[in-house]
């Protein structure tokens, strides 16, 4: 960790980022915890922590398999679904806090970096978010009201133990102009300052990230560096920014991957890579959006049927996580945190795609062994 702290300038994100992954993985080291070699974690210790998504049967420890998995190879965890509105605060008065009070004390017992994910976002959000009684859009100070009080009650409550938040999740259209999401049109565009100064308000300890996908698109990332060079000029608390990762065999290239982070790490804040999967199916190849409405409808018309992977596609899927690592290795001191979507296939939101490291009876695929060859390059 020495070579890190040399490359960490002195703004707060990074500060705050550094002391939060040092503290985790120091208590780890010194609590003895072990894993049987070969490990990602321990492959890519020199270079910046593994992470990985984990849902609730993981958590509650109904997933042998993939809890030996999870605690063998990676330094932090992510929530696939129990952080979101709609399941953590499904009804105005109802939150429901077993299922990510489950997933805390198990990163907590495992010594692990916990993230959380989402607070804002345009999808999993309730209806009755954007309403008020009678069905009617609420206005704008109801809304904030709303956020405001959503925010404090779910990042309060985890305050000091969830280091790394996704404070707003997709914010910016594919040409880098902001979505028009209900947060938008119903309280302005400085809906993403408020959320922002909400989260630190309620924890001024942890890391708030705006996350996003596709960043690799030129003008989406145009729009993604302008929107936090404006936050950052207001002062608003950003401190690091989210790569979500999710791709496929042909897309991005390692030149499109490796002028992202370049351009990204001019905004001087930590970079971490959220989800990242490389989805192998046929129909995944003509997606290079991770938008969850678009993907459902690719998986509803049929376009993407389950792909059984041979010898020769899972040497290609291995070459495809193989060079992306490179790139994230060569960026090492801007990449945080390398985050995997899921810990087997079977576990994966693009299941038919089998686009991770272990299959679905938990064996380590040839992108597993790939990927910790990359390590420390």
């Amino acid at each position: 960790m020495e070579n890190a702290t040399r490359s960490l300038n002195s703004t707060p994100g990074h500060l705050i980022l550094y002391t939060a992954i040092s503290a985790v993985l120091f208590t780890a080291g010194c609590a003895g915890v072990a894993s049987a070699p070969p490990a990602l974690k321990d492959a890519y210790s020199q270079d910046f922590p593994i992470g990985v998504a984990v849902n609730q049967r993981q958590c509650a420890g109904q997933d042998k398999r993939g809890d030996s998995i999870i605690k063998a190879n990676f330094d932090s965890i992510t929530p696939e679904n129990v952080l979101k509105w709609e399941f953590v605060h499904p009804k105005p008065a109802t939150y429901a806090f077993a299922g990510p009070d489950q997933y805390v004390k198990f990163g907590e017992e495992n010594h692990m970096l916990i993230v959380g994910h989402t607070l804002v976002w345009h999808s999993q959000t309730p209806r009755w978010v954007f309403q008020d009684t009678n069905g009617q859009p609420l206005d704008r100070e109801a809304l904030l009201k709303r956020m405001h009080d959503h925010i404090q009650t779910v990042v309060g409550r985890y305050k000091g133990r969830i280091k790394v938040w996704d404070v707003v999740n997709e914010a910016l259209n594919e040409d880098g102009t902001l979505r028009r999401s209900p947060w938008l049109k119903i309280i302005g565009e400085d809906y993403i300052a408020k959320a922002f100064q909400y989260a630190h308000e309620a924890d001024p300890g942890a890391v708030l990230r705006y996350n996003d996908f596709a960043l690799e698109f030129k003008a989406k990332r145009k729009g993604a560096i302008a929107l936090i060079k404006k936050l950052q000029a207001q002062g608003v608390p950003v401190t690091a920014i989210g790569l979500q990762g999710h791709a496929n065999l042909n897309w991005p290239t390692a030149e499109q991957e490796d002028a992202a982070i370049t351009d990204l790490a001019g905004l001087k804040l930590p970079l971490m890579v959220t989800e990242m999967d490389i989805d192998c199916s046929r129909g995944g190849q003509r997606m290079t959006s991770a938008d969850v409405a678009a993907n459902a409808r690719l998986q509803a018309e049929g376009r993407s049927s389950t792909t059984v992977l041979s010898a020769a596609l899972q040497q290609q899927l291995a070459s495809r996580y193989s060079e992306l690592f490179g790139v994230f290795v060569k960026h090492k001191d801007a990449v945080k945190l390398v985050t995997l979507w899921g810990v087997t296939d079977a576990d994966s939101w693009r299941a038919r795609g089998n686009p991770l490291l272990f299959d679905r009876n938990g064996r380590p695929k040839p992108a597993f062994g790939a990927v910790i060859k990359a390590a420390g390059q």
